[in-house]
């Protein structure tokens, strides 16, 4: 079997703007279970763009990019439903930075013979197939952005910002999260930035400069992604998944208590996710949970136990279509930092 033959079925990526989800997610509001509890999410998140006091969050986990999100997060930053976004290092670099650079992922098979995949250098993500070559060059460009840097330590706000004038300067048509954070001063924050195909390009770079390098401070993220906390009346949680991305947001509400600015409990929550809540692990711990830790008030918070591509585009497409993104200042929290 050829490669060819494997990585030729590229992933498209939904269009919200191209079906009304408002009627379904009117119907789910007189139905049951997740079809109720996606219809109430919905209107917290409307409550959140209506609100212009409140800094909406959106944090993303899981390989959301490589399933065919990016467009709906693209569109969430053109059309002003999210101020900041924090999120694991993959969907930013291995799945949209990839893509902006002219590389695609590519439906495969769950079932395929991975022994086979692996002497090809096919990546699998389920039932993704992304181009380990591919993947190599991608680090190798994390690098060059590097080596033309100041030689000092960046939070990695201030990197994917970089990652974002570098695709402004040689693809900017690029369908790209990245590119449209970087065009709309809305920053992204990476907690483990190391982790993804980053990595791999920051390591190349510094055995290349092993006495003065770049390198990312986490908890300079930290500190930045408090800031934006501190400048905000309210703030509002959207997120995909769980993990580092879900606890590094909620956790910015002690950190501001820490520096002698107290600030309320993020106003409004959602959280989509498969994840358990029973096993005490991030992912599936409730939003009211969140509360005894004094993150994330009560009332207007929602869990939607749902997979992202079924209940995202539904909960976007309905927001998009209601207009309500129209009415929003935007807060343009780039602005908030010196770079």
């Amino acid at each position: 079997m050829e490669k060819r033959s494997l990585l030729k079925d590229v992933i498209q990526h939904i269009d919200i703007r191209s079906f009304d989800a408002r009627p379904i997610i009117e119907a789910y509001g007189h139905m049951a279970f997740q079809a109720r509890n996606l219809h109430s999410a919905s209107r917290i998140f409307g409550e959140m763009l209506h609100d212009d006091s409140c800094t909406i969050m959106l944090t993303l986990a899981g390989s959301l990019f490589s399933a065919g999100l990016k467009g709906v997060v693209a569109d969430m930053i053109r059309y002003n439903m999210v101020d900041v976004i924090v999120s694991t290092g993959a969907i930013i670099v291995d799945q949209d930075f990839f893509e902006g650079i002219g590389y695609h992922h590519y439906r495969g098979d769950s079932l395929v013979d991975d022994h086979l995949l692996r002497g090809l250098h096919i990546d699998r993500i389920y039932d993704t197939y992304i181009d380990e070559d591919e993947l190599r060059e991608c680090d190798l460009v994390i690098a060059r952005i590097a080596g033309d840097l100041e030689k000092r330590s960046f939070s990695s706000r201030e990197f994917i910002r970089e990652m974002g004038a570098y695709l402004e300067k040689r693809y900017p048509e690029a369908h790209s999260v990245i590119l449209e954070a970087y065009r709309y001063d809305v920053p992204i924050f990476v907690p483990a930035f190391s982790d993804s195909s980053a990595g791999f390009g920051l390591v190349f770079h510094q055995k290349q400069n092993p006495d003065l390098h770049v390198a990312i401070d986490s908890v300079r993220d930290f500190k930045e992604l408090t800031d934006i906390k501190i400048a905000s009346q309210q703030t509002g949680l959207l997120m995909v998944g769980g993990g580092v991305p879900k606890n590094f947001a909620q956790d910015i509400v002690v950190a501001a208590d820490l520096l002698g600015s107290e600030r309320p409990m993020h106003k409004y929550a959602v959280q989509i996710t498969v994840a358990d809540e029973r096993d005490g692990g991030l992912s599936g711990s409730t939003l009211r949970e969140a509360c005894s830790w004094g993150k994330v008030d009560t009332g207007l918070e929602q869990m939607v136990w749902s997979e992202a591509t079924l209940a995202l585009p539904l909960l976007i497409s309905d927001a998009y279509h209601n207009e309500l993104w129209k009415r929003r200042a935007r807060k343009r929290y780039q602005r908030l930092f010196s770079s």
